[in-house]
């Protein structure tokens, strides 16, 4: 009883599913972007069909886990998930969906649950990312955010966009959302992935998304880490695309029809 207990506080804490479907043959699992909660993702649980059930992960430090301290590095995030998720993610197929620093969340996870207990997700949706073996993701990792003023995070926050202008007015979200943000660029600054030559990590399909006025991201190096199939997709808008009420349509149509083509 007290292990399920502790199992049971765990999913409470780390997974929000609005839209429960035990009957689901398949568990998507979605992973936020930098500074952000759950609410967007977790809520897409009602565009898809009874087939697939939906839930977001809530990193410490935001929403219900406030008074938790921060993770410190990569290692600790996967860590937590792994453990709180593995049973499940034995019992059925899944597939990850992330977005920006979530995408690098999720690959990382992907790739210990492939390293340590030989699992894959059936599908990695990735999404406004470049690929984790990139040399693009140099520059992000160089950001001094140790002396970065407030002022300048923001200011990054704001060039990323997606977040509304009338939220920044709030002095006590906005201070919030600077050191959420701070914190979760500073994990992001402590993970690394060196492709060798001889190993391509995943066989699963991985697609990748992009908003049209986005930044370009390198997505090309995402095929040297499957030996599944590739694909690209750009939808209209920035980085944030994605909140856009047509196109989360697109991404939630297209994502049922990969799941469901891959014949599980």
């Amino acid at each position: 009883f007290f292990g399920c207990l502790v199992f049971f506080l765990g999913m409470e804490k780390l997974i929000v599913c609005p839209y429960k479907r035990p009957n689901a043959l398949c568990r998507l699992i979605c992973f936020p972007w930098a500074g952000g909660g759950t609410s967007q993702l977790a809520q897409w649980g009602k565009f898809f069909s009874s087939s697939i059930e939906v839930s977001s992960v809530r990193l410490p430090g935001r929403e219900s886990r406030l008074k938790e301290p921060f993770a410190k590095d990569m290692t600790t995030i996967v860590n937590e998930i792994t453990s709180v998720l593995l049973k499940e993610l034995q019992e059925k197929p899944f597939a990850f969906f992330g977005h920006s620093f979530g995408s690098y969340i999720s690959f990382a996870v992907a790739l210990h649950l492939k390293e340590k207990y030989e699992l894959e997700p059936i599908h990695l949706f990735v999404s406004g990312a470049h690929a984790p073996n990139s040399e693009a993701l140099l520059p992000i990792k160089s950001i001094p955010i140790r002396d970065a003023e407030d002022e300048d995070i923001l200011t990054y926050i704001q060039i990323l966009g997606g977040t509304p202008s009338e939220v920044l007015q709030n002095q006590d979200i906005k201070k919030q959302l600077i050191l959420t943000f701070r914190e979760d660029l500073r994990v992001l600054q402590t993970f690394s992935f060196e492709k060798t030559e001889r190993n391509t990590p995943f066989s699963c399909d991985i697609t990748c998304f992009n908003g049209s006025e986005d930044k370009a991201h390198d997505l090309e190096a995402w095929h040297d880490l499957t030996s599944g199939d590739t694909s690209f997709y750009k939808l209209p808008g920035g980085h944030f695309y994605l909140l856009e009420p047509s196109n989360e349509i697109f991404l939630t149509k297209h994502i049922t029809r990969c799941i469901e083509n891959a014949g599980l």
